[in-house]
């Protein structure tokens, strides 16, 4: 009788030891997938947050050129005003037309052509 216990008790502990040195040796190459895997995962979770970063970087400066070239456009077109540009021009001794230009006319020209 004490044959049969141990016996049975045999198979037992062996089911017991599920996760056994010779399971681990065995399973070796699943655990460094498993671990390759997990540096790729935490890599590309840094390279996402990475690149977030840069957007947002090149949006904030993105915005910042649009205001600044809304800036200078509006200052250009303020200056290029005929009223800005006769204040600008005064000091250079040119002053703005009061009579209307007058238009120069050959008659020697007709419709076109010249006369000879």
């Amino acid at each position: 009788m004490s044959e049969e216990k141990e016996i049975q008790e045999q198979p037992r502990t062996r089911r017991k030891k599920l996760f056994g040195n010779r399971w681990i040796v065995k399973n070796v190459p699943y655990f460094l997938f498993l671990s390759v895997l997990a540096v790729i995962y935490i890599y590309n979770g840094h390279y996402a947050d990475k690149t977030i970063r840069d957007i947002n970087k090149v949006s904030k400066e993105l915005k910042e050129m649009q205001y600044e070239f809304k800036t200078l456009k509006s200052e250009v077109m303020r200056r290029s005003k005929q009223s800005e540009l006769a204040v600008a021009v005064a000091s250079l001794g040119l002053k703005e037309l009061i009579a209307p230009p007058v238009v120069l006319d050959d008659s020697t020209i007709v419709n076109g052509q010249t006369g000879n």
